[in-house]
């Protein structure tokens, strides 16, 4: 069987969006599955890692086309300025900054990419007409790319399915962008045309799932995943020597666990021994009214900041942690949200503290595989709990994660998943 792929992030593009369709590519023909990407030629990638080629296996064809990007104007306008935010929103933009973002919201829906639709469609109604192709696959954000597969469905009747890497109207910020009423109306008018035309729609977790079940019957749950990268699995790593709790990728506004600071301050205020012994990890962007509000004002000794750094060296950080730390943005939708790093640190098996509701899908994870707990966003209590209970552990040489259950988050038991899914709407 053949699938097209039809995804904007491609190596050489870093960060979390490049990930999933990255590994799934990579073992797709160890299930009789013959993938075949499709990608922009000039896209506009804010993280680069060229690390992540060494995924793609031999052969594989990569079909690009051209795409006007505004971003890159918008890039021009944004170099003068400092880039201070660790997400899509500055929590204090400047007056250029409202303007760009209120245009961006409004005429460009459902984003940046939209131009990319009708000659991406065009080519690959092309393509597929002297090719055989067995289902074309669209994965999103950006949204633009389902409208791609919407387009080649109603033209030529190809089997179609919709990966939602990330959800449409209940991702994170969409709540905070500056929309018109009828912008919104038009977002969620697209996105229920999506689902109820995909022949199959996947999404990354329940509660998302459960969102998209009035539209459509056919919605399957494909979670995020951690892989087995050779070179890092031989080689040893030494554990930090202090108390590290580790945090991998961006932390921008909206993911601010004010109970965890509270919480530390008042067990450095508490214990001297604790407060020499912490060390605080942040690898990746943090937003600065984070570190200039929570961390700077506070008496934490060693603090470590580290920008964007290669995928299998962050992989790396999050081994040698004592405890690693993930936070889900604090937003309306965040119990369907599971960050992708959740699975590598799985992987690493190093106890996980989460700070997102605690009857959420990554609640629900981390309690499936023993390997962590969840605690409210606020709960103080909850969490200079646990952090002393790892604390203790930690001083008396006992701090491990007994976690279970994690062997059916590998990437290729996940691609074995999406490949029954593929001959089955080709039955």
């Amino acid at each position: 069987m053949k699938v097209l792929i039809i995804t904007y992030y491609w190596p050489p593009a870093g960060g979390p969006g490049v990930q999933r369709w990255l590994k799934f590519v990579k073992y797709l023909r160890d299930f009789n599955i013959e993938p075949i990407v499709f990608t922009a030629d000039n896209p506009y990638y804010p993280t680069i890692d060229e690390t992540l080629a060494n995924d793609i296996p031999q052969g594989i064809e990569v079909i690009k086309c051209p795409i006007f990007e505004p971003n890159n104007i918008v890039a021009k306008f944004k170099k003068s300025e400092t880039q201070k935010s660790a997400g899509f929103l500055d929590p204090n933009p400047s007056l250029l900054a409202k303007i760009l973002l209120y245009i961006r919201a409004n005429y460009f829906i459902p984003d940046a990419r939209m131009f990319w639709v009708k000659p991406a469609a065009k080519m690959l109604e092309n393509y597929i007409a002297n090719n055989t192709i067995d289902a074309v696959i669209t994965t999103g954000p950006p949204h633009s790319l389902h409208l791609i597969g919407k387009k080649l469905k109603e033209k030529i009747g190809v089997k179609w399915i919709a990966d939602f890497r990330d959800p449409w109207t209940s991702i994170d910020y969409f709540h905070l962008l500056p929309l018109t009423k009828k912008a919104r109306r038009k977002h969620f008018k697209l996105e229920k045309e999506v689902v109820r035309s995909a022949d199959e729609v996947i999404m990354v977790s329940n509660h998302a799932k459960k969102k998209y079940e009035t539209f459509n019957d056919s919605i399957s749950v494909i979670t995020n995943g951690f892989d087995t990268e050779t070179i890092l699995e031989e080689k040893m790593v030494a554990l930090d020597q202090k108390f590290s709790i580790t945090h991998i990728g961006s932390m921008n506004s909206e993911r601010n666990p004010k109970g965890l600071w509270q919480a530390l301050e008042e067990l450095i205020d508490e214990n001297k021994e604790f407060a020499d012994d912490l060390e605080l990890k942040f690898i990746g962007k943090i937003d600065d009214s984070i570190w200039d509000n929570e961390i700077e004002t506070r008496d934490f000794k060693t603090v470590k900041r580290i920008s964007y750094v290669p995928h299998i060296e962050a992989k790396e950080y999050q081994r040698k942690a004592q405890v690693l730390l993930i936070i889900v943005n604090d937003y309306p939708s965040s119990k369907e949200m599971i960050p992708g790093k959740t699975f590598e640190y799985l992987q690493a098996k190093r106890p996980i503290i989460g700070f997102a509701p605690e009857d959420g899908d990554l609640a629900d994870i981390l309690k499936y595989t023993n390997a962590g707990l969840a605690i409210d966003f606020n709960n103080k209590d909850l969490a200079k709990n646990e952090i002393a209970k790892l604390y203790r552990e930690f001083k008396n040489g006992t701090l491990v994660c007994n976690s279970k259950n994690i062997e059916k988050f590998h990437r290729k038991k996940l691609t074995e998943k999406l490949s029954l899914i593929i001959k089955d709407i080709n039955r």
